[in-house]
């Protein structure tokens, strides 16, 4: 399977900066290959709560904060989308639940492309497998590819 051959964008609507895009690049594609998907076209736009809120509020109808909103275009298996984090809300998310922030990111951003796998996270189990796969993959993100 070759997922080279989509794009994957990191795109900032705050002072947020990800550093080293290319090994969250290669992270990304060793995920979605494991996954036995192909990369489309994804979007990666960082921005702060506020952003975030408006759009929950106009699209989803939603009226609360969130770390992480994606929209789902994937046709088949080839995944297309766009994911929307708030860092201020990974940086609490990581403060809360005694992580460090990048590994903290690294769970959110792979809890799109996850949802972009057909993983769900409404229901407790579904939830509880949601956060297994995160942890496997996360595992992902400094394995070598010779």
């Amino acid at each position: 399977m070759n997922s080279e051959d989509g794009i994957i964008n990191f795109y900032s609507e705050n002072d947020f900066n990800l550093e080293n895009t290319d090994l969250y690049k290669n992270w990304l594609l060793r995920v979605i290959s494991s996954e036995e998907k192909r990369l489309g076209e994804i979007s990666y736009i960082f921005c702060d709560d506020e952003y975030l809120l408006d759009i929950n509020q106009r699209f989803l109808d939603h009226d609360s904060y969130t770390d992480i909103i994606s929209f789902d275009d994937s046709m088949g298996n080839l995944l297309n989308g766009d994911i929307y984090i708030s860092t201020e809300r990974v940086k609490e998310n990581a403060a809360e639940f005694n992580e460090d922030f990048d590994t903290e990111l690294k769970r959110v951003i792979v809890h799109g492309i996850l949802h972009y796998c057909g993983y769900k996270d409404k229901s407790e189990e579904d939830a509880a497998l949601m956060r297994r796969k995160e942890s496997e993959k996360i595992k992902l993100f400094h394995v070598e590819q010779f």
